[in-house]
């Protein structure tokens, strides 16, 4: 089969689907949906999201240096959406959705008691990128309910995860497992 070329565009399928959590510096809470994120390191542990540097989030992050990532489940979807689409300043989101903030260890940026998983992170380093400024930040704390856990691992079958496709602007629930890590040289 022949290959066409495209425009260059983000075509990474797909993205994780997270909720961002900061506060305002009056200590109100903030939240936003975003999907440009990933893991840069792992010792230490670094991740990496990279945040619209026209959005309330961004301002609020490179004033604290810190932040949440909250982990959302299927269950919430609708919120979620909500909470990436509606990016008018003065609604407060957490109301509007009935999300609970809640006190993390660590940073002064609010756990959102729905999600399943938080990491509270604290911002090592800002690359702008144009569009985008890319925050890379050190988890410094980890929290997960205990019914999606096996012992003290998180059992992924437990979380309803889903991402989202972001050139055709769909969310997908994340599947079956259809392998483990290094399954392809164990004999057959």
């Amino acid at each position: 089969m022949s290959k066409k070329s495209l425009k260059p565009s983000t075509y990474l399928y797909p993205a994780p689907v997270l909720l961002i959590s900061s506060r305002e510096e009056s200590g109100k809470p903030y939240i936003a949906t975003i999907c440009w994120a990933g893991v840069v390191c792992s010792e230490p542990p670094l991740v990496g999201i990279s945040v619209r540097t026209s959005r309330r989030n961004h301002t609020l992050i490179k004033k604290s240096m810190e932040f949440v990532i909250n982990i959302p489940s299927q269950r919430w979807l609708k919120e979620i959406d909500y909470c990436g689409y509606a990016s008018v300043e003065d609604t407060d989101k957490f109301s509007t959705i009935g999300f609970t903030a809640t006190e993390a260890e660590k940073v002064k940026a609010p756990l959102i008691k729905e999600c399943p998983i938080n990491l509270e992170c604290v911002v090592k380093q800002i690359l702008p990128l144009g569009s985008h400024d890319l925050f890379i930040a050190e988890v410094v704390a980890v929290h997960a309910d205990e019914d999606v856990l096996d012992g003290d691992e998180i059992s992924v079958d437990k979380l309803a995860l889903f991402a989202y496709c972001p050139i055709v602007h769909e969310y997908r629930a994340i599947g079956d497992k259809i392998g483990t890590y290094g399954f392809s040289t164990q004999g057959s």
